[in-house]
């Protein structure tokens, strides 16, 4: 999954270590989900989500399925 909480931490002049205190982790944790090593569970998306006053679609993409091979799957 593809983030931007590189941008968004840069955006409100946030170091890793800060990022990770508010949010109740560690800062590797924070280093693995921007590297793209990590995806989060729900309950840190929407806590990463609320320490920046955005919705977790700001923070987070999707790189699912491709929709013809979703449709492919139902017929």
């Amino acid at each position: 999954m593809k983030n931007r909480l590189k941008v968004y931490r840069a955006t409100y002049n946030m170091t890793q270590e800060e990022l990770a205190k508010r949010a109740q982790v560690t800062r590797q944790t924070i280093i693995s989900i921007e590297a793209g090593r990590y995806d989060p569970s729900l309950e840190l998306a929407f806590k990463l989500a609320k320490i920046f006053n955005k919705t977790i679609e700001d923070l987070f993409m999707y790189e699912g399925e491709t929709e013809t091979a979703s449709s492919e799957r139902l017929q």
